[in-house]
């Protein structure tokens, strides 16, 4: 009896992690986010490793991930929906150049759902919209 072959992987580790690193140095370069994302987050090298495991167990299903980014970002003050479109806007002008189409597909379908979901989450748990275009930095805050 033969056993059914696996499907081959969606994408592999590497082009993981070339997707996350190109994606936060746009992030990091934009006039709007990169002042908030540098001010939550203390140590790039090892954020960008926590969010290769995060794009790794959506994309791969692996287990590596640890972190619980909604709380992280519920925490922040003065984001707007238009922070979380422009975050969205950025990782899709970064897939649009992958070569791997089935990555770049289920990649901003995740991403797309990813926006969606802390930004209703946010708005639920400040009890208003928020208005403002940037995050007051405080305390040193992963984000996803």
């Amino acid at each position: 009896m033969s056993h059914p072959e696996s499907p081959p992987a969606l994408c592999t580790e590497a082009e993981i992690r070339a997707l996350v690193e190109a994606f936060y140095a746009r992030v990091r370069a934009d006039e709007v986010l990169g002042p908030i994302f540098d001010g939550h987050v203390g140590d790039w090298p090892a954020h960008l490793d926590q969010l290769c495991d995060f794009w790794s167990a959506l994309l791969l299903g692996t287990k590596r991930f640890g972190g619980a980014p909604m709380p992280k970002h519920m925490a922040l003050h003065g984001l707007s929906e238009a922070l979380f479109q422009r975050w969205l806007g950025l990782f899709q002008l970064t897939t649009a150049e992958l070569s791997n189409t089935a990555l770049r597909t289920e990649a901003d379908a995740l991403a797309q759902r990813i926006a969606a979901n802390l930004w209703r989450h946010y708005e639920q748990h400040h009890g208003h919209v928020g208005t403002t275009a940037t995050a007051q930095p405080g305390k040193q805050h992963e984000r996803a």
